[in-house]
C-alpha cells in the first residue's frame, strides 16, 4: 500500500472509532413493540419528568418521537447526573429492556462496562455527554 493510501486508511479508521452511534428513533419502536428486551439502542427523547435520585441511579421518564414512554435508569454511581429537566431534548444510547406491563426502559447509560451491560452507553444533553 502507498504512504498516502495508508494515512489515508488509518485516519478513516481513527475518525470511525471515535464516532457515536446516530439515533434510530424507529428502530427503537419497532424493538419495544417486538418486545426485543436487551438490545442496545440510540434515540431521541424529550424528558416528561423531573430526574429523581433513588438508590444510586437517577430515573426519569421520556418520551420518542413515536410516541413511546420509557424510564430511564441512569446509574450516578458510574457516570455524572445529568442537569435536564423537563422538556429538555436527549440522545440516550444504552440498553433497552421490557418490565412486564409492558413497560420499556433503557438502562447501561454509563461508559463503564460490566456482565450486565456489557456495551458503554452514554446520555447527550446540551451538547454534553454524560457516560
Amino acid at each position: 500500500m502507498r504512504p498516502v493510501a495508508l494515512a489515508l486508511a488509518v485516519l478513516l479508521l481513527i475518525a470511525a472509532c471515535g464516532e457515536r452511534d446516530q439515533p434510530d428513533d424507529q428502530a427503537l419502536h419497532q424493538d419495544i413493540v417486538s418486545d426485543k428486551s436487551g438490545i442496545e439502542v440510540t434515540f431521541d427523547a424529550v424528558i416528561l419528568t423531573e430526574p429523581a435520585e433513588s438508590g444510586g441511579h437517577e430515573r426519569f421518564e421520556v418520551k420518542d418521537p413515536a410516541g413511546d414512554m420509557l424510564e430511564v435508569d441512569h446509574n450516578t454511581s458510574l457516570a455524572q447526573a445529568v442537569p435536564a429537566h423537563v422538556g429538555d431534548a436527549l440522545i440516550i444510547h444504552g440498553q433497552l429492556y421490557i418490565d412486564p406491563g409492558p413497560r420499556a426502559g433503557v438502562h447501561c447509560t454509563h461508559a463503564t462496562t460490566s456482565s450486565g451491560c456489557p456495551d458503554p452507553g452514554w446520555i447527550e444533553f446540551a451538547g454534553n455527554y454524560y457516560e
